[in-house]
């Protein structure tokens, strides 16, 4: 019993996961694991200069270069369904709108590869405007640049479609409104379905840009460019400050002040006059705000942009609503016009329900000298016709009377 050893452990009793072809565990063992854990997905590598490479890089690369949780990471992933979302973090703005998916540096923006034509589109405008910038007097930082074309473009792209779908809404809305069909209804329904989820997207791009505007925190985490020069400002100061030697090795209370040692001080004083005015620069600018007015002014534009589009799509709703009323008091009116027919159908039906009474009653098997002369059953017949005729008359006045009926 000892010799006997299962095929799927090793001589120590540990369990073999990477086992041969065609066993049960083939496929999940450690490496297996690790590879799937780090996929890598390829990416659009956009530098400040304009150029631009495809690059494939896994998720625990894209942390550690950017700084950002996996959380963040996760709003990019294009197998998961996430709404628009712009993030501001320490060293990146995380952006999801749309199509677009990137995430921007100060020094680089890594657009997630995509063969849909607005990442095309987004990559070789950004890199036409880099390299066109660079003969131009423009003070914008790279991430604003890069965010602002993000924005266009989503705001360009959901204006076009709400166009398109005015264009294709409007005809079929008034061939509603004339003719009630089940062809116009159906295609009023896709149309109505259609409005919905564009005015859930567009609401939500809304959504978060005026919570950035109303956010003078987040706005001040966007300034990307402004903390690498103030990291690096603080890392000169230090790196100057650790490479001086200490006061006593170098000035001894009996010797004077040379010429030397006094420059020292000055750029020593300078240096440090320098990062404490960076330090009050960026606490100034994070206490009250008084440093995000360019862009809280682009994200004032595009909010504009936005919401002016959603203006269109809440148009359109209110007359898709209209005509809903409109076809609904229509098919009320002809509902009652039917209920006003059948009224006087059944009151006709009444009257000569009386003649058939009367009718029946002289119809019965008995001896009767009624009809012992031949003219009276005439009578009896045409006063019987004639009292059914008055009956219903009054009817009629009655309902006028009443005005249950345009008569």
């Amino acid at each position: 019993m000892e010799n006997i050893r299962s095929p799927f452990f090793d001589a120590n009793g540990v369990m073999k996961l990477d086992s041969q072809p065609g066993s049960p565990f083939h496929g999940f063992g450690h490496s297996t694991v690790k590879k799937r854990g780090q996929n890598s997905r390829s990416w659009i590598q956009i530098e400040e200069d304009g150029t631009s490479r495809v690059v494939a890089l896994d998720k625990a690369t894209l942390m550690r270069r950017c700084c950002l949780p996996t959380r963040d990471l996760r709003l990019l992933d294009p197998l998961f369904v996430y709404p628009s979302t712009i993030l501001g973090r320490e060293k990146a703005i995380v952006v999801n709108l749309e199509q677009i998916r990137c995430i921007i540096t100060a020094e680089q923006v890594m657009l997630l590869n995509s063969p849909e034509e607005c990442v095309m589109q987004y990559e070789s405008e950004l890199c036409r405007r880099l390299q066109t910038i660079k003969d131009q007097n423009d003070n914008l930082p790279f991430e604003f640049r890069a965010l602002e074309l993000a924005l266009e473009m989503t705001c360009m792209s959901l204006d076009a479609q709400v166009t398109e779908l005015e264009v294709e809404i409007y005809p079929v809305l008034d061939e509603l409104a004339t003719s009630v069909s089940t062809v116009n209804l159906e295609q009023v329904r896709r149309l109505k379905t259609s409005l919905l989820a564009l005015t859930r997207r567009v609401q939500k791009v809304r959504d978060e840009i005026e919570h950035l505007m109303d956010d003078d925190g987040d706005m001040q985490e966007m300034y990307l460019t402004e903390k690498k020069e103030r990291m690096e400002a603080y890392s000169r100061t230090d790196q100057f400050l650790l490479s001086c030697p200490p006061f006593e090795n170098r000035l001894s209370k009996s010797e004077p002040v040379s010429p030397v040692s006094s420059s020292g001080f000055t750029k020593l004083d300078r240096n440090s006059s320098r990062l404490s005015s960076l330090s009050k620069q960026g606490s100034s600018r994070g206490s009250s705000g008084s440093g995000i007015e360019e862009l809280e002014m682009l994200l004032e534009a595009y909010f504009v942009v936005i919401d002016n589009t959603l203006s269109k799509l809440l148009s359109l709703k209110d007359y898709i609503d209209d005509t809903e009323d409109f076809i609904n008091i229509k098919l009320d009116n002809v509902q009652n016009q039917l209920i006003q027919f059948e009224m006087l159908l059944t009151a006709a039906t009444s009257v000569v329900t009386i003649f058939a009474v009367v009718s029946g009653v002289f119809g019965m098997n008995f001896v009767d000298s009624v009809f012992d002369r031949a003219s009276n059953f005439d009578s009896v017949v045409i006063g019987s016709g004639v009292a059914c005729c008055v009956v219903y008359l009054c009817f009629l006045l009655y309902v006028k009377h009443k005005r249950l009926l345009p008569v």
